[in-house]
């Protein structure tokens, strides 16, 4: 008897695996997807869970629940701690080895703190449901004690109500400008001694400029709706310390309740699991056909792999770039199977997008750059729609645009108090 033939393996859950999983699906091909979280996420709207404007399920679906209708695809909830390239199998946490014919990391990003791993304690970054709760759970919580400290000074009360978001890129953006509408409009309809002089929000960063990735004068647009937000905005600016609720700022020495990293991002260790040269983020270096150099049956794709664009830089570590690295892979897969030749993976850049609060945002789409509300519009209409198959796109949409539109945050529940803390 032949022994059958071992399946494909796709390691991660994310907008890459999920994307290379549903092509081979599709085709009946035996498919282990392999993940630590049994859910997929969203992350792009991330960061509204972590300022109570969504809950974690409207940006959230089980992996199974989004696979199911292909049943050549099987999901194992585990952890990879390494891969054995010469037996052809993966390392689980819990003990068991997959086989597997081919192979696709599509593991992702983490925080990266250049060279400074102490600051992570400190200065938190989110990257999953749980990193949006605590960082929710902080902001809230630092609300709540602002309003208990009735008889002190409204200096006093500031000391406690300063947050600092750490990189000008779209989620620093992003974030910044929720914070400061959570802080300073929500918050103030809920708590009669906290006014917006009581807030301060400040966005820090190294560049010259926000947004470095997009045009000029949609940098400008940003950081002008920032500041119409009350946000502090300080660029050509090195963070050389972080401690506990401080933060140097070049020379400045600054408190803060909250401190959130958004500054940089570092590759998962997949490198190492493949022995694989990396660039210095620990992107491992692929081939054109997003596969290694010298083994064409294993694939790396999304933030873990290094690809060059089509004008010479890095494919960038957004959504769009994962889903088009997942779906040529996939197709790769299916070419080679069929004897069919295998085109070279190229990147088609749709745009790039951040919004600044409820009703602002910068939108460049190549030609056309669009700034305000008709940007908001737009990167609503983008991102309800990419949200189908988490929950009904018109229940998400309405309840976002409500607490939008009237300011009523439901997510701003406080969960898993610290032990001790009532």
């Amino acid at each position: 008897m032949h022994e059958p033939a071992a399946p494909v393996v796709i390691i991660g859950g994310g907008f890459a695996g999920l994307a290379a999983a549903r092509v081979l699906g599709r085709a009946g091909i035996p498919t282990i997807l392999v993940d630590r979280q049994n859910h997929h996420l969203f992350q792009p709207l991330l960061y509204q869970v972590a300022t109570a404007g969504l809950s974690p399920a409207d940006i959230a679906a089980p992996i199974r629940t989004i696979l199911r209708r292909w049943p050549s695809v099987s999901v194992v909830m585990d952890e990879v701690i390494g891969v054995d390239r010469a037996a052809r199998a993966v390392q689980l946490a819990s003990g068991a080895r997959l086989r597997f014919s081919t192979l696709i990391v599509a593991t992702g990003a983490r925080h990266g703190y250049f060279g400074q791993p102490g600051w992570a304690e400190h200065a938190p970054g989110i990257k999953t449901i749980d990193d949006a709760i605590r960082l929710r759970r902080a902001l809230l919580l630092a609300l709540e004690r602002a309003e208990t400290m009735r008889a002190e000074s409204r200096e006093t009360r500031a000391e406690h109500l300063t947050f600092v978001v750490v990189g000008g890129g779209p989620t620093g953006v992003e974030l910044a400008g929720a914070i400061a509408e959570l802080a300073r409009h929500a918050a103030e309809r809920d708590f009669p001694h906290i006014t917006r002089r009581c807030v301060r929000v400040i966005l820090i960063d190294g560049g010259a400029r926000l947004l470095q990735s997009f045009p000029p004068s949609l940098s400008a647009a940003a950081g002008a709706a920032l500041a119409g937000l009350g946000v502090e905005v300080r660029l050509n600016t090195k963070v050389t310390d972080i401690g506990p609720g401080t933060i140097m700022a070049g020379d400045d020495r600054l408190d803060a309740v909250v401190i959130v990293w958004a500054a940089g991002v570092a590759a998962s260790p997949a490198a190492s699991w493949l022995g694989a040269a990396a660039d210095a983020g620990g992107r491992v270096l692929t081939g054109p056909d997003l596969a290694l150099p010298d083994d064409p049956d294993i694939f790396v794709i999304g933030d873990t792999a290094a690809v060059p664009g089509p004008d010479g830089r890095p494919v960038p570590g957004v959504a769009p770039a994962a889903t088009q690295m997942g779906r040529h892979v996939g197709r790769t897969i299916l070419a080679r199977r069929h004897g069919r030749p295998v085109p070279a993976f190229r990147y088609r850049h749709a745009g790039s997008m951040a919004t600044i609060g409820r009703s602002h945002a910068v939108a460049d789409l190549g030609r056309a750059r669009l700034t305000g509300h008709l940007a908001w519009l737009l990167w609503c209409a983008i991102h309800v729609w990419a949200l189908a198959g988490f929950r009904n796109r018109f229940v998400v949409g309405a309840n976002w645009l409500w607490s939008y539109l009237t300011f009523d945050r439901a997510a701003r529940i406080i969960t898993q108090l610290p032990d001790g803390q009532a």
